[in-house]
């Protein structure tokens, strides 16, 4: 299990996101609200962002707690983005794949994380596995739920699906393969973002300076949202649109 945020704004240091609000994504992953994805997220973190002027996010990701890396603070203070996706690792089960197994992976200048996990992974995805080409298995950054899930969504993009299909329909098979997975997943391309919700919390933030979609809310800021269960969003800095996942054909 993992929690990740998203954002969309006025460009802002790394840490007036990630470090500095009273419940943080840092502060989450050692005390979160919620309990849905369970408690401690000791098992990496990462964060990926745009810079002014560069298509490609830059991404950097770590194999300790996001508490346990004092570069990461210094890096925070000084570096100033306009949108980015961030997120700390409960790792699914133990793994070697070091910050490899950390969101946010990266392909086709987009970003994508995955709160939840898939039960019995990764016996009950051989079939899944099997609709997608051997390079693109082989090109899989870990041997993790996650890492497979950002394959598929990315296998559907690249097939000419739009980010809301794509996160649908991974969900609906991902479940389907393995009942009682959670699939919460964020993607973005620096202009838009997409989630699901599917099992875990998620909710949004909207104002005149930024669009924020995080598994629970950093301060207790009136205007946050709770996003329904099983629900496609899609969110740029004039909205935040909810469809019920019913409602996206498979």
């Amino acid at each position: 299990m993992c929690r990740h945020l998203a954002f969309l704004g006025e460009p802002v240091a790394l840490a007036e996101l990630l470090l500095r609000p009273p419940h943080s994504l840092e502060h989450q992953s050692w005390a979160p609200r919620s309990q849905t994805s369970g408690v401690v997220n000791a098992d990496g973190f990462g964060v990926g962002w745009w810079a002014e002027g560069d298509p490609v996010p830059a991404r950097y990701r770590r194999a300790v707690p996001i508490w346990g890396d004092p570069s990461f603070a210094d890096l925070a203070r000084v570096v100033r983005t306009g949108a980015l996706l961030a997120a700390v690792r409960g790792a699914t089960l133990p793994g070697a794949d070091g910050e490899a197994a950390a969101a946010p992976f990266a392909g086709d200048r987009r970003l994508f994380s995955h709160n939840g996990a898939v039960p019995g992974w990764p016996g009950p995805m051989g079939a899944l596995a099997a609709t997608l080409p051997a390079a693109e298995l082989l090109a899989l950054e870990a041997r993790t739920d996650s890492a497979f899930l950002w394959a598929l969504v990315l296998h559907r993009l690249r097939a000419g699906e739009a980010p809301e299909a794509a996160l649908a329909g991974t969900a609906r098979e991902a479940a389907e393969a393995a009942p009682g997975s959670r699939l919460d997943m964020l993607l973005t391309d620096g202009t838009a973002i997409t989630a699901v919700t599917w099992g875990n919390s998620l909710s949004t933030l909207t104002g005149p300076d930024r669009v924020v979609v995080a598994s629970e809310p950093y301060d207790d800021d009136p205007r946050w949202r709770p996003v329904p269960d099983r629900t496609v969003l899609t969110a740029t800095r004039a909205g935040v649109a909810l469809t019920p996942l019913e409602e996206h054909s498979p």
